[in-house]
């Protein structure tokens, strides 16, 4: 049936094959949908037994909150059944409308599942209500939180990597849903196809500094960095940075994973370099790498003639950096040689 919409955007595409509803479309599938007005709680007969708790601010609250009528009506009667504890389906209703004006509120989502167990609800349809607030609140970290409660339950994933895919499509820098998918992958073993989910985000977007992380996470994760696996990332990476080579993501992802290896002794790693740096604007993100790299080797050969030339190149591009090629960041690469030169010493 999902042929029948017209899509307005590719983010309701994405979003509608999950089952969720966007703006503007039909309202007719919502939990919350009912009469047309708003009535109060303290005008509705069915809560006349409850006393509604009002926020306390203090006294003389120095900037309060212009909250609407309709908020404060809800949550005076929400802190009321959190008091009395009532476990109850008008409380778990409640709720809902609790969590649609504030969905940040982590102790309605609380109690909400509280609610849940306690009236053995369909947590099936609460993974559908869940959805809808993540497709309107993508960064809400209560959520994702409430969600990956709900998964824990029911012990099925099956659906929760095409939601983050949904999500990243419209946001790929999207924190909290990266997290969520990194528990995902990680208690379910979804490893198997991440890394061709990661190929896929570099390929429309090589800057993407959250699939670099990605990349890196999966890896460290499963094989690890052997010197096979390095030389086949260094050569993958150096591959998208010769098409970008301002890409700082790129850059940090190929100096992350030299941990526990020697970035000065990998075949061609400073030929690379070199290379680039002779080009007319060298990048940045290069000339960072390469004081790496050389304080590195000078570091390993302190002491010899040769430490003292790799010393003196890691100081001759930190002056490069500050005097013309990241002179925003002058200060700091002023700093960078002074705690190379004081971590040496007249030693070499």
């Amino acid at each position: 049936a999902a042929s029948v919409f017209r899509w307005s955007s590719r983010r309701d595409q994405n979003f509608v094959l999950l089952g969720i509803r966007t703006a503007g479309m039909s309202d007719s599938d919502s939990e919350t949908d009912g009469v047309d007005e708003w009535i109060f709680y303290k005008d509705r007969p069915e809560w006349s037994d409850v006393t509604p708790v009002p926020q306390d601010d203090g006294p003389n609250p120095v900037v309060p909150i212009a909250y609407t009528d309709k908020f404060k009506d809800v949550y005076d009667y929400f802190r009321a059944v959190l008091k009395n504890d009532e476990r109850s389906d008008r409380a778990f209703d409640l709720t809902t409308e609790a969590a649609l004006l504030n969905p940040a509120n982590y102790t309605v989502w609380h109690y909400r599942r509280v609610l849940l167990k306690s009236l053995n609800k369909d947590i099936r349809k609460e993974l559908h209500f869940s959805k809808k607030i993540i497709r309107e609140h993508a960064k809400n970290y209560q959520i994702w939180c409430h969600r990956q409660r709900l998964i824990e339950w029911l012990d099925d994933p099956s659906e929760e990597l095409a939601i983050t895919e949904a999500v990243l499509q419209e946001d790929a820098k999207n924190y909290h849903a990266w997290q969520y998918r990194q528990w995902i992958i990680t208690t379910y073993s979804f490893w198997a196809k991440e890394l061709d989910y990661v190929d896929k985000l570099l390929k429309e977007d090589m800057r993407n500094n959250s699939a670099w992380n990605q990349r890196y996470f999966v890896i460290s994760k499963t094989t690890g960095y052997t010197d096979e696996v390095l030389n086949s990332e260094v050569k993958y990476t150096t591959d998208i940075i010769r098409r970008t080579p301002g890409n700082e993501s790129a850059w940090n992802y190929l100096e992350g994973i030299f941990k526990g290896h020697r970035m000065s002794c990998h075949p061609g790693l400073k030929e690379f370099c070199a290379e680039l740096r002779s080009l007319p604007i060298p990048s940045p993100p290069l000339l960072c790498f390469m004081v790496s790299l050389y304080e590195e080797e000078a570091m390993a050969a302190q002491g010899t003639p040769e430490g003292k030339q790799s010393l003196d190149t890691a100081l001759k591009i930190c002056e490069q950096l500050a005097n013309e090629a990241d002179t925003i960041r002058k200060l700091y690469w002023n700093y960078t040689a002074k705690r190379i030169t004081n971590t040496f010493g007249s030693s070499t």
